[in-house]
């Protein structure tokens, strides 16, 4: 997977004063990769787009914490 490709966007539910903040890229066939923004070389989480449609649909259902 050439994950130079990635098209990296960051989650809207990022906060904007440099607290927890998510990218995502979805542009990758078959892959949805996940990274923090504040350390981008400090690894990146890959999941199938089922799965990350899950955690998705979850996360809607909860809503914002904290």
């Amino acid at each position: 997977m050439d994950v130079k490709a990635a098209l990296w966007r960051k989650s809207s539910y990022s906060s904007s004063n440099g607290g927890s903040c998510v990218e995502v890229a979805d542009n990758l066939p078959g892959t949805v990769l996940v990274r923090d923004t504040k350390d981008r070389d400090g690894g990146t989480l890959a999941f199938g787009p089922a799965a990350w449609q899950g955690f998705v649909n979850l996360a809607k259902a909860i809503g914002p914490v904290g």
